[in-house]
């Protein structure tokens, strides 16, 4: 059904035709659209949400550029594990399920609720040299493509934790749409704006080692993060499986540049959650020409304003196959 390209207009129909007016429930009717179109059926079934959070560790973070010491990305794995961190909290509020996985920690950790899909020992300093081979980015993507495939839900969200991970992300919006660093280098985890400037310099350098706009498998390699990779994959193998996907913040963002330049057609299943507090975030979404749903000033990432967003469509989904029609209602529509 969603090959007839007549198909959107039956579904603008049946949301223009529900007991309201015409596009009074504003962004939520696009969000209904959306869903119905993704899925090819009038009736869309939104009822199962997941959480997939990937953590890695950087070889960046050895230069200085983040606030926290590199060992907050074990802790954290931890303190996911445990439940105890913002995205796990939200998870358990919303009855959504979390998996967590080991993209390239530093040291491994053997855990019951941690799957390993370690592609090394985290990547290797982006100043100095590429952050990964060309193989580890192939099998990083390859990697999320599946769990983005196999996971049993409707929509998807997606999270993250690796200390200097807005570095890569930095890194990855300069070199994929050519956005100047000056605009994309924020504060992180915390930066002062001495860090900021520390940061924007070692950047600056690492940006020097390749020429202009790279590829999206030649930037990933070049200045990525395993968990970014994997990110990038989960959602084209999310969207292949015609699944929604929540883009959280920041670093999901600019995963999301990278599954966008190596399959555009991916966009239809792509919602951009919100807004983030990182300087950043604004301009990348700007580039996409993307409209996020929910301006919080969260600047957290694990994925937490892709699970705020999870009732939005829950409730978009809900105008198709939960309200009466005027005709069916009895109720008198406008007047001509």
């Amino acid at each position: 059904m969603s090959g007839d390209p007549s198909f959107p207009h039956q579904v603008q129909r049946l949301i223009d035709g529900k007991t309201k007016p015409p596009g009074s429930l504003g962004r939520l009717e696009d969000l209904a659209a959306q869903i119905a179109t993704s899925q090819g059926t009038v009736e869309p079934v939104m009822d199962r949400a997941a959480l997939i959070i990937f953590i890695a560790d950087h070889g960046i973070a050895e230069a200085g550029v983040s606030a926290f010491p590199q060992a907050v990305t074990m802790q954290m794995a931890r303190n996911f594990l445990d439940g105890g961190a913002a995205a796990t909290a939200f998870a358990q509020t919303l009855d959504v399920p979390v998996t967590l996985v080991d993209a390239g920690m530093r040291e491994p950790l053997a855990h019951p609720l941690l799957l390993d899909r370690r592609i090394g020992p985290g990547t290797r300093n982006f100043a100095d040299g590429p952050a990964m081979s060309m193989e580890q980015c192939e099998t990083a993507l390859e990697r999320g493509r599946e769990l983005g495939r196999e996971v049993d839900c409707n929509a998807l969200c997606l999270g993250e934790m690796g200390i200097a991970n807005s570095s890569s992300a930095t890194m990855l919006a300069h070199k994929l749409l050519g956005l100047p660093l000056a605009e994309l280098t924020g504060p992180g985890a915390g930066l002062d704006a001495g860090g900021v400037e520390r940061k924007r310099k070692v950047l600056s350098r690492a940006a020097a080692r390749t020429a202009g706009k790279l590829e999206p498998t030649d930037a990933l390699a070049e200045y990525g993060g395993f968990e970014i990779a994997m990110l990038a994959g989960a959602m084209l193998g999310a969207a292949e499986s015609r699944r929604i996907v929540l883009v959280d913040g920041f670093i999901a963002t600019a995963a999301a540049l990278a599954a966008l330049q190596l399959d555009p057609g991916c966009r239809s299943r792509l919602v951009f959650s919100h807004i983030g507090a990182e300087p950043g975030h604004a301009s990348m979404l700007d580039a996409l020409q993307a409209e996020p749903l929910l301006q919080l000033g969260l600047r957290l990432g694990e994925g937490t304003g892709a699970l705020l967003a999870w009732p939005l469509l829950r409730a978009a989904a809900a105008i198709l196959t939960g309200m009466a029609s005027f005709e069916e209602a009895g109720v008198s529509g406008k007047l001509t």
